[in-house]
């Protein structure tokens, strides 16, 4: 269950004082004032990420809002959470879920906002032109079974269409599932300050307890497998840990939530396979 499916009140669907058309200063109020029902937390603002409308939901405004909440989790210990949720809103009424009953689409799951251009920084530009016609960002965890097939695909796509494709790549360590994931992402993070990008996507192949937790046992492992030269101090590092500090923002700003996540020329792509589609005959195998 995610962190807002607990914050929230069982209750999904609300009356507001809005009028037919909704401005993003009532959504605000509501979510601040009225969504969270739950006294361990207290809303200190709300971002909205962008608002949409789609031809399936005639009338329904759609937004994307990061809720950024104090959590109590004792009577000394408070959390800072920026928490990533769509509301959809529709003559006065908001809800946060919104399901088809003749399809099933749940478009609480299948909407994201578009990604900002800022997200095509060179930093984090692992292969292809930065000029490409089409840009490719990934959202992804090295120990995830699923990025570990897909992820190194997208790359060895990228880098034989080049000019067809850049691709940008953002750290998102799934810390529940693998712990193990944190020491391997600041090792990839140390490469890729180096612009060893396939050394990046030979960590992938790293075969290990995803619970490991061992710090010099990870390493060594790392480095022996890798011929790499890692240290404590090299994972470690503020500059490290503001480089997975500003990924994990820009995740949580893009609303995503699992990995691999993948936008083509910033929209979602569900099916992380929309790119095949662009390369050229030529080259398609």
């Amino acid at each position: 269950m995610s962190l807002m499916s607990k914050l929230l009140s069982t209750t999904l669907i609300a009356t507001l004082s809005l009028n037919a058309v909704s401005t993003e200063a009532e959504v605000k109020d509501y979510i601040e004032n009225h969504l969270i029902k739950n006294k361990s937390v207290e809303v200190d603002s709300v971002d909205i990420i962008e608002k949409k409308n789609i031809e399936a939901l005639a009338g329904w405004d759609i937004y994307f809002v990061n809720i950024n909440a104090k959590v109590k989790k004792s009577p000394t210990v408070t959390d800072i959470v920026t928490v990533p949720e769509t509301i959809f809103v529709k003559d006065g009424i908001a809800t946060n879920a919104l399901i088809d009953m003749k399809t099933g689409t749940d478009y609480h799951m299948t909407l994201k906002p578009k990604l900002k251009d800022s997200v095509y920084d060179e930093k984090h530009l692992i292969a292809g032109n930065k000029d490409a016609k089409h840009k490719i960002v990934v959202f992804s965890d090295p120990q995830c079974p699923f990025c570990q097939k897909k992820v190194p695909e997208i790359y060895n796509a990228v880098k034989e269409n080049p000019e067809t494709f850049s691709l940008y790549y953002y750290h998102m360590p799934l810390l529940r599932i693998h712990p193990v994931s944190d020491i391997i992402t600041r090792a990839m993070l140390v490469e890729q300050g180096k612009k060893n990008y396939d050394k990046i996507m030979e960590m992938y192949t790293l075969e290990i307890d995803p619970r490991e937790v061992n710090l010099k046992k990870v390493l060594d492992k790392l480095n022996s497998k890798f011929d790499l030269k890692l240290t404590e101090a090299l994972i470690d590092s503020k500059e490290i840990e503001k480089e997975l500090k500003h990924d994990q923002e820009v995740a949580t700003k893009a609303m995503v939530s699992g990995t691999p996540t993948v936008f083509l020329d910033s929209v979602w792509d569900k099916s992380r396979s929309e790119y095949k589609k662009l390369i050229p005959n030529d080259k398609k195998k």
